[in-house]
């Protein structure tokens, strides 16, 4: 029965029956079946011939696939002829992967030091093809590096054949590419780079590590301005891919000032007698009261990520360390989709003990962030002006030393705006940008603090005003109008501490090593922390604070 099934299924064919059928046909007598006859098997077990149409339909195809065959066979001899007579081989190509196998004594420049005292010289360069485009005999290949960027030209000689123009002038956007030329003084000023009076004379090109060659964004798309020709890359689109859109020199500029916004912190204190300290981000109560924390389980408990680092300052104070800073995560769970917030940022966190009145720590905040922009000013003006290029905005101004403000005399500078606002009503947004527009209409600044806050806007730590119990000594910091700061003295009295927590319904055993940490004595102590990708985002005068950190998350984004 399976050999008549077997002898059933098979269909005439041109090709040789494998040997396994070939016996059992045998073994029947019957001779295998080797025809050139194109057949099918009928429902009956039948052999039929295939129609014509079928039959010319399959010699159509034997014919496509053998012309195919054909070409590809005659384009890889031409390649090949090619690469015979192609006297530059040697000057290009893809290098093997770097797998840190070999050292040598190579010296590369940075495309940022080329000068003309490099001129007549050969120069090793890496960097990114931003663009190449081949005319006639010649190759014109900008070659980028972070936000610097330098034209090379490449031109058919004795050296350079036309095969490896064409090979350059393939190579896809963002490859990054090793290249050696003689380093020359540019005949016209090339406008498209920022190396505008030199260029290279290209002799060799060589592919570190080639990139796809269709890519989601276009780099020239994602660092043109709003206002100029052509399309612009959306935020979400540049934060899906933002690998890529960290890539524009723009970007590269504000995460450079981003560096130094943090470095300069960290200087100034650490010249002025504060000590570096690292906190616990995952804390057994919310860090400020309220619903905006992070719930997560702690092998079998709640525990929470720390909204500020606030309370491990203070006791780290208490443990004589008397000025600290920290440099770390902050985690806020707002479900705020505003420009200026984020559910993770960057804290920069300072806390001092002083001797006699709060205003000390005022001083430090002042002077420091003083110090923070005359750095900026001095040491990153090449990045300010890159990111201006991109996003125009009015130099930031400040004044020294740091203007400061009582909650009162704003409260009357708004009303005089024509705006309705009780005593000890808290700044809406809205009116805190107003405030920062009358400030500098009447002080020349963007740049100044606000003291003295009603106390029912603050955390239950804040120390009551010695004078109005209604106030407190707390305040915040503005940059062009919008809050960056919030800092206060800080209660170091213990039953003054238990009875605000009361008040503010934060239970006491959840917070008792922290009242605890008062009873063996404390200095009066005071501090403040800010968030570094907002003193970014507005001494740049950018729009969104999206664009100061690296991988943004907000209620939307968890991604990259």
């Amino acid at each position: 029965m399976i050999r008549t099934l077997l002898l059933r299924s098979i269909r005439y064919c041109t090709l040789p029956v494998p040997s396994a059928v070939t016996s059992n046909l045998i073994t029947l007598n019957r001779p295998p079946i080797l025809t050139a006859r194109f057949t099918m098997s009928t429902v009956e077990g039948e052999d039929k011939p295939l129609s014509k149409s079928a039959q010319k339909k399959l010699a159509a195809k034997q014919a496509k696939e053998a012309k195919k065959a054909e070409t590809q066979a005659r384009l890889k001899a031409e390649a090949e002829a090619r690469d015979a007579d192609d006297y530059s081989k040697e000057r290009y190509g893809l290098l093997p992967i770097n797998n840190s196998g070999v050292k040598t004594d190579k010296k590369w420049v940075e495309v940022e030091d080329l000068s003309k005292d490099l001129v007549d010289s050969t120069v090793l360069v890496r960097g990114r093809v931003h663009a190449a485009r081949l005319t006639g005999k010649q190759c014109f290949l900008k070659l980028r590096h972070r936000y610097y960027s330098v034209q090379v030209l490449y031109s058919v000689d004795e050296k350079i054949s036309k095969q490896m123009l064409k090979y350059i002038a393939g190579c896809p956007k963002e490859s990054i590419v090793d290249l050696t030329g003689t380093l020359v003084l540019a005949a016209t000023p090339v406008e498209s780079c920022s190396q505008k009076n030199l260029e290279i004379q290209g002799h060799t090109f060589h592919v570190v590590s080639e990139a796809l060659p269709q890519l989601p964004l276009q780099i020239d798309d994602a660092s043109r301005p709003l206002d100029g020709d052509g399309p612009v890359v959306k935020q979400d689109t540049r934060l899906d891919n933002r690998i890529l859109d960290l890539r524009t020199p723009t970007n590269q500029a504000i995460f450079r000032v981003g560096h130094g916004v943090v470095a300069l912190f960290r200087e100034y204190l650490s010249n002025n007698g504060f000590t570096e300290i690292h906190t616990p981000k995952i804390i057994s109560a919310a860090s400020e009261g309220g619903a905006n924390v992070f719930e997560l389980t702690y092998f079998k408990r709640k525990a929470y990520l720390a909204q500020s680092p606030q309370l491990y300052k203070q006791m780290a104070v208490c443990g004589d360390i008397e000025r600290v800073f920290t440099i770390g995560a902050v985690f806020r769970a707002e479900d705020s989709n505003t420009h200026r917030h984020l559910c993770e940022y960057v804290g920069l966190d300072i806390e001092m003990a002083f001797k006699e009145h709060y205003h000390e720590v005022l001083d430090v905040l002042g002077n420091m962030f003083i110090h923070i922009f005359k750095g900026l000013q001095a040491k990153y003006a090449v990045e300010i002006e890159t990111v201006g290029q991109q996003f125009p905005a009015e130099p930031f101004k400040f004044v020294e030393p740091a203007l400061i403000l009582k909650y009162p005399d704003a409260v009357e500078m708004l009303r005089g705006a024509g705006v309705e606002i009780g005593d000890f009503d808290d700044l809406s947004t809205p009116n805190e940008k107003l405030l920062g527009k009358l400030v500098k209409a009447k002080y020349d600044t963007d740049f100044y603090i606000l003291d003295k806050y009603p106390l029912e806007v603050r955390p239950f730590y804040t120390m009551p005003d010695a004078h109005d119990s209604k106030y407190s000594n707390s305040f915040d910091i503005f940059m062009r109008g919008e809050e960056i700061l919030s800092g206060a003295q800080r209660i170091h009295d213990p039953a003054l501490l238990e009875d605000r927590a009361t008040t503010l319904g934060i239970p006491i055993d959840t917070i008792k090593d922290y009242i605890d940490s008062f009873r063996y004595g404390s200095s009066p102590h005071g501090g403040g922390g800010v968030g570094s990708e907002r003193v970014v985002m507005l001494f740049l005068g950018l729009d969104n604070i999206r664009k100061t950190n690296l991988f943004p998350r907000d209620p939307k984004r968890l991604t990259p």
